[in-house]
């Protein structure tokens, strides 16, 4: 292991109840301390990540929103990104509105803020996931969903059924290729949902990694990385450690440096104990 160390969250760092144990918080704070050049790579937010992991004190960049924004922790501010162009955001909520199915619409507005735009939340996907966040003051219900021309989408998101879902799949990807990158999987929280989102071609993890790399001043083969789920293969395309907890999807398993312990049992946590300490 490295001391370039990059995580998943989901699945991964926090257990099934999207929390961290008291150990993992002493292992990772610990070894910030002891020099490891330590962050995390994750499908949420910055608010979001900070509500599970703020008793971490993170002094490097994150790689938010599966690699769509690199952000600063320290200075609270956005150090790059991939922004999906707003013809085709609009153009991939009108898709869905002709399945009768309206997204949640993440962006950053004209002064570098999160934005979640969204109408009137009546599916159990949306209002669930609505519910987790409570209190979040990204949300904003508008009348009809549209992307402002002064904001920069960073992934339009759908929550449903598999079968709900997979038509939109198929004519995003028929309609745009490689215009855009899709990502489709099922959801670690709500139960038979899968989240469909689509972002820029190079707002994926492995380009984040990238320009994590850049800032810290190291190459991709110097990582360490630990994930679970499809969305963590950019990672592992890349890093030249890679370590797949024991409850991680099987191709990531194939791809893996080694299986490690699950993350309901700070597998992750104790490798850095191991190395470091």
């Amino acid at each position: 292991m490295s001391r370039y160390i990059l995580t998943d969250l989901d699945g991964t760092l926090l257990t099934s109840g999207a929390q961290l144990s008291d150990y993992t918080v002493r292992i990772f704070n610990d070894a910030l301390e002891a020099g490891a050049v330590i962050s995390f790579a994750t499908a949420r937010s910055y608010q979001s990540s900070m509500a599970a992991t703020s008793r971490i004190l993170w002094r490097y960049p994150l790689v938010l929103y599966n690699g769509s924004m690199l952000f600063d922790p320290v200075h609270h501010k956005v150090l790059g990104g991939h922004w999906l162009e707003n013809g085709k955001t609009n153009e991939i909520i009108s898709i869905g509105r002709e399945m009768a199915l309206v997204p949640l619409l993440f962006a950053l507005d004209d002064a570098d803020r999160e934005r979640v735009l969204h109408e009137r939340l009546t599916r159990e996907g949306d209002q669930r996931f609505f519910a987790s966040r409570p209190g979040d003051p990204r949300f904003t219900e508008v009348s009809l969903l549209q992307c402002p021309p002064s904001y920069r989408t960073l992934i339009v998101t759908y929550i449903g059924l598999r079968e709900e879902l997979e038509p939109l799949f198929h004519a995003i990807t028929e309609r745009y290729g490689a215009e855009v990158h899709v990502h489709f999987m099922r959801d670690t929280y709500i139960g038979n949902h899968y989240f469909l989102e689509i972002s820029h071609p190079l707002a994926n993890k492995e380009h984040g990694m990238r320009l994590w790399c850049e800032h810290v001043g190291c190459l991709p083969e110097d990582v360490t990385v630990f994930g679970d789920n499809l969305n963590d293969i950019g990672l592992f395309k890349r890093a030249g450690t890679r370590l797949a907890v024991s409850g991680a999807h099987r191709e990531l398993k194939l791809m893996a440096s080694r299986v490690i312990g699950s993350n309901d049992e700070d597998g992750v946590a104790k490798e850095i104990e191991t190395y470091y300490f």
